[in-house]
């Protein structure tokens, strides 16, 4: 087997077990790699979370990688969206998604976040490869290449230096590699808040199968956002329809003197009612039936575009590079496509086409661009929707007025459902990408 010089397969570690950091571990087995080593802090991946968009971009890596089957089957497909004023439930614009399947190769679905980590997790654990280090956090890096070396905490255990081939960093928009890397480079990129925070619910069928028109959304294959001044609830059901998952936006004001490192809290449920107050009875009774106890808060945080994604033999994945607003359902999406291309890359390495720098640099350069417009997009679909007065609205629902007209066939401003967007974002199979631009640089080699 080629190892590219090494005497040994290809040491390859992973920090961070999330969507980013599980699909490295299965891309780089399926690409050949036999000793691959994933530290997580958690004692085990327990999973949690709501809902999760499982765009075409998404599912044709997952299916590549062996486990879109399990987690297609637990999902709901979106046919329809359907965008309304939330004080009054009136439709603004109704935009249809069954061509997306003809277009792009797969549907739309929604899911479960556990279903989507649990189906990774399992595809982790058929690969004899793969080996997870839970109860480990990582500290500092001491040395970056040619084989990067870091200190590992295990919760019940002394402190060990590892050493590896590539360290791929998936460790979240809290990123301690991040920090180490840009300090070295005399840059400030610290996390921004963005003074957006989020509620993410989740109601069982039987909790609404009382009230008919709730049942009603349970029921459907339709994604609906009701928008407001600065405000808006995102919601759609999951898991073969049992569960309806409701995700909102607001600003932030529970977080605000919080400190820096708090990401979450326990929410009041007369806050949040108090937050949709002037929303439609619809969503009034939806809300008031999280039970007490229950009602959890997230904070929305970003950073700015950093300067690079790699240093020596070390790469920043998913939300450790690029963490975005939800608002164009791409986050696990993008990480994912991380993933994808560092596993084709990496392998040419492996198979000894190419150095690990040399295809470190190829991944920036075929994701970095791509990935940080969709962030922007995500953001700029937040200002547009969150218009509560004015020119700018009134410009805005011109579009949706002229959306309406069209049946759908013109721009959204709810960016993920606009045909335009999803061109650039569904129909880019991004590791046939990776592919053609390894070729373009090492095929004569």
């Amino acid at each position: 087997m080629a190892t590219s010089g090494h005497q040994k397969p290809m040491k390859i570690c992973i920090i961070g077990a999330g969507m980013g950091g599980l699909t490295c571990a299965l891309a780089l087995a399926k690409n050949g790699f036999e000793d691959i080593h994933v530290y997580e802090t958690a004692s085990n991946l327990g999973f949690v979370g709501a809902g999760i968009q499982l765009a075409p971009n998404m599912s044709r890596i997952l299916d590549r990688l062996g486990v879109w089957g399990d987690i297609e089957r637990e999902a709901v497909l979106c046919k329809e969206t359907s965008i309304r004023d939330g004080a009054t439930d009136t439709e603004l614009a109704h935009v249809e998604l069954d061509e997306i399947k003809q277009l792009y190769g797969y549907p739309h679905m929604v899911g479960h976040r556990a279903s989507l980590a649990g189906g990774l997790y399992e595809g982790c654990k058929r690969e004899p490869s793969i080996k997870f280090h839970f109860s480990t956090s990582i500290t500092s890096i001491s040395s970056w290449e040619p084989n990067p070396t870091f200190t590992t905490i295990p919760r019940h255990g002394e402190p060990y230096e590892v050493s590896c081939d590539v360290l791929l960093a998936a460790d979240g928009v809290k990123s301690s590699t991040r920090q180490q890397m840009l300090k070295l480079l005399n840059h400030d990129a610290d996390v921004q808040d963005t003074d957006q925070a989020a509620y993410r619910i989740l109601l069982k069928r039987e909790e609404i199968e009382h009230d008919p028109e709730l049942l009603e959304l349970i029921e459907s294959e339709r994604v609906t956002r009701w928008i407001g001044a600065r405000r808006h609830i995102i919601a759609y059901p999951i898991s073969n329809n049992r569960i309806y998952n409701i995700s909102t936006t607001q600003p932030d004001t529970n977080f605000a003197a919080a400190p820096s490192e708090t990401y979450t809290t326990k929410g009041s449920k007369p806050a949040m009612l108090g937050v949709f107050a002037d929303f439609c009875p619809k969503i009034q009774r939806m809300l008031s039936l999280v039970p007490d106890g229950e009602v959890c808060e997230w904070k929305l945080r970003v950073h700015a575009p950093l300067p690079t994604w790699i240093m020596g033999h070390v790469a920043l994945v998913g939300d450790a590079c690029h963490p975005t607003l939800p608002h164009l359902a791409q986050g696990a999406a993008q990480a994912i496509e991380d993933a994808a291309v560092l596993g084709v890359l990496l392998g040419k390495v492996r198979e000894g086409r190419a150095g690990v720098g040399e295809v470190l640099r190829l991944y920036e350069e075929v994701r970095k661009e791509r990935a940080e417009m969709l962030v922007e997009w995500a953001a700029d679909s937040a200002r547009e929707l969150h218009l509560g007065s004015g020119k700018a609205k009134e410009e805005r629902d011109k579009v949706f007025e002229e959306l309406k007209k069209k049946g759908g066939r013109a721009r959204v401003p709810d960016k993920w459902a606009d045909k335009d967007v999803q061109k650039v974002v569904y129909g880019v199979d991004i590791v046939g990408v990776a592919e053609e631009e390894f070729e373009k640089r090492f095929g004569g080699l």
